[in-house]
């Protein structure tokens, strides 16, 4: 991966910030691809991803395995600002560098994790509510190659479900989408 994180969370931001503002409120109760969460508890933990990002960028501590608070007020802007302050925290000189604290992994390991929650799950919420996810190639084949190697891990952590097999002609997206446990013909239930 020779790409600045910080230009990988740029566009996978401007294809996940639509999706979340054209939420409507009759669809937060709706089911989404990501089994234990409906809408609402999915942009929540989504808003919580984001926040903790900025702080694992900035080398701090982050406490991404409480619940997230509730959605409040503006949330969908609050939702866009937060996604501006995460990509603008990986822009920072040495964000990229060294190992986090906390996880002992790389710093661009820790990046491309968040980018794998801004995509997957804005794929998440543009399935559940039934808006299109456009894809960028160049974020595809980053996460695929970070996620193949951090997959064993993460199922084993609770993270990633079990593997979903997909046709070998369904695509990279579709593959990822696997790996992650989630079906990628989900059409709601």
């Amino acid at each position: 991966m020779t790409e600045k994180i910080s230009e990988l969370l740029r566009s996978a931001a401007g294809r996940t910030v639509p999706v979340v503002r054209r939420i409507t409120d009759d669809q937060l109760t709706a089911p989404t691809p990501c089994g234990e969460y409906d809408v609402r508890a999915l942009a929540a933990h989504l808003l919580q991803v984001v926040v903790g990002f900025q702080a694992l960028a900035a080398k701090e501590q982050a406490d991404l395995s409480s619940p997230p608070p509730p959605l409040t007020g503006d949330w969908r802007e609050r939702f866009a600002e937060e996604t501006d302050r995460l990509v603008r925290a990986w822009e920072e000189p040495g964000a990229e560098e060294g190992v986090s604290q906390g996880m002992g992994l790389p710093s661009r390991t820790i990046g491309a994790m968040g980018l794998g929650d801004l995509m997957v799950h804005g794929w998440d919420l543009a399935r559940a509510t039934g808006q299109p996810y456009e894809l960028d190639p160049a974020l595809v084949d980053v996460l695929c190659a970070e996620y193949a190697a951090l997959a064993p891990t993460a199922r084993r952590m609770g993270v990633f479900g079990e593997e979903v097999p997909v046709p070998a002609d369904a695509g990279p997206f579709a593959a990822l989408l696997g790996l992650t446990g989630r079906d990628p013909a989900w059409a709601g239930r």
